[in-house]
């Protein structure tokens, strides 16, 4: 199994900001859509990543204040990245070996969609549901 499957299955829409966005504005898009992180591009190019948690340590470190910061001094600079060929297996190492809960996935140097912590559990919770199934299968027939 691999991210392709995912995107293929959630869709691939990402939500970005521009690196002088505001953390409010940026704070109020994970609020609408529901989200744990936003992608920051400049251009076409990925610059960072603003999770929830670099959001909380904005408000932590510089009080409300940092609402008018820009995202570009409050986000995650050391984005890890995935292709759709990476598989469930090797994108959880890496969110593990990196703390990392989102990870943009990129193809020639482009953004092309977004998967999460949540994302890959459901897909491997998946994976092994439908394993059971087929030796239980296996075992009764």
């Amino acid at each position: 199994m691999s991210v392709k499957a995912i995107l293929d299955e959630k869709g691939r829409r990402v939500v970005t900001v521009a690196p002088q966005e505001t953390l409010r504005s940026a704070a109020a898009l994970l609020n609408e859509h529901r989200i744990g992180a936003v992608v920051v591009l400049e251009g076409e190019t990925i610059t960072g990543v603003l999770a929830e948690r670099d959001v909380v340590g904005a408000v932590a470190r510089h009080g409300a204040s940092a609402l008018d910061m820009p995202v570009a001094q409050l986000m995650s600079r050391e984005v890890h990245l995935c292709s759709e060929a990476t598989s469930i297996h090797q994108l959880m190492e890496t969110m593990n070996r990196h703390r990392a809960r989102h990870l943009p996935v990129e193809r020639n140097g482009r953004l092309i969609g977004i998967v999460s912590i949540g994302d890959a559990v459901r897909n491997h919770i998946r994976t092994i549901e439908g394993e059971t199934e087929q030796i239980k299968a296996y075992i009764a027939g």
